[in-house]
């Protein structure tokens, strides 16, 4: 289906319609949620936030797609903990896709991770960090799966054409791209909320991360500091700029978290938050 949008005179073509399970993405789709705990802690605590999910998708009649990493490469301290690795992880993630129905994304790191994550979940991941690594591009779009790619904290919106482009010409037009933050001094993001059009100018659905939008990266000197209170903020002012999607970390129990303690979500906050910015969506839809 070729969905032709306007955007200040010029046409975007709507070429990557697709599907993250039974989700529909594309430019002109219903607003959906990517969301889950930073790094899989344990298969108890992803089936709990999974099953969370499930209830908090029929109160709000929003799409979820489930989010967890087997290995946070990236950690600020060699002592950080980074999952269980992925051959375990996947297998995590694989039950509770099979107890949830729900779609399934993770990331990956290197490019031999791709064909056998892709195996098991939904949509593949390329952290922010990474974004520019052609091998690990090019091996995420030659396995056939949707491809989230998060914008570096390093680079312009316009920047990313040339990671769009790397993906394309794998013949993959399965791609999203997640606006996080971009780096302001040290330990501090800022948002451009003018680069999630930017990016919709590239013919890519545009995910907003709310939660890592409000991080402060070595802020703790061994971690990653964090205001969690601002994400719901961040997130209403994403969906008014015309994000297609919200990216959120929850936890059922955000203080023990073993990764992004500092800004990821209370799971009890999500119905509010995605509530409200459903609201909001329809309004700059209509």
């Amino acid at each position: 289906m070729l969905v032709r949008m306007a955007f200040q005179n010029n046409l975007v073509e709507d070429i990557s319609m697709f599907k993250i399970g039974d989700i529909k993405v594309g430019l002109n789709t219903d607003l959906f949620v990517i969301a889950g705990p930073c790094v899989i802690e344990s298969e108890e605590i992803c089936l709990s936030i999974a099953e969370k999910l499930l209830e908090i998708k029929s109160e709000t009649g929003l799409g979820i797609i489930f989010k967890a990493s087997f290995d946070k490469a990236n950690r600020s301290s060699i002592d950080s903990f980074r999952g269980p690795g992925m051959e375990k992880g996947l297998d995590i993630l694989a039950k509770v896709r099979a107890k949830t129905a729900l779609p399934i994304l993770t990331d990956v790191h290197e490019p031999a991770q791709a064909t056998a994550a892709a195996e098991v979940v939904d949509c593949l991941q390329i952290p922010a960090f990474l974004c520019r690594q052609t091998d690990l591009l090019v091996a995420c779009g030659e396995s056939g799966k949707p491809v989230n790619v998060k914008k570096g904290q390093f680079l312009s919106p316009g920047e990313m054409k040339n990671v769009v482009e790397k993906l394309r010409s794998t013949g993959n037009e399965k791609i999203m791209l997640t606006e996080r933050g971009t780096f302001f001094g040290y330990n501090r993001l800022v948002n451009d909320m003018a680069a999630i059009e930017g990016m919709k100018q590239l013919g890519c659905p545009v995910v907003f991360d709310a939660t890592h939008s409000t991080q402060q990266p070595g802020g703790l000197g061994n971690a990653s500091a964090g205001d969690t209170e601002m994400a719901p903020i961040l997130a209403k002012a994403a969906i008014a700029a015309g994000a297609n999607a919200l990216f959120i970390e929850a936890h059922n129990d955000p203080a023990d978290a073993k990764s992004d303690a500092a800004c990821i979500m209370p799971i009890e906050w999500l119905v509010d938050t995605l509530t409200n910015c459903k609201k909001i969506f329809e309004i700059v839809r209509s």
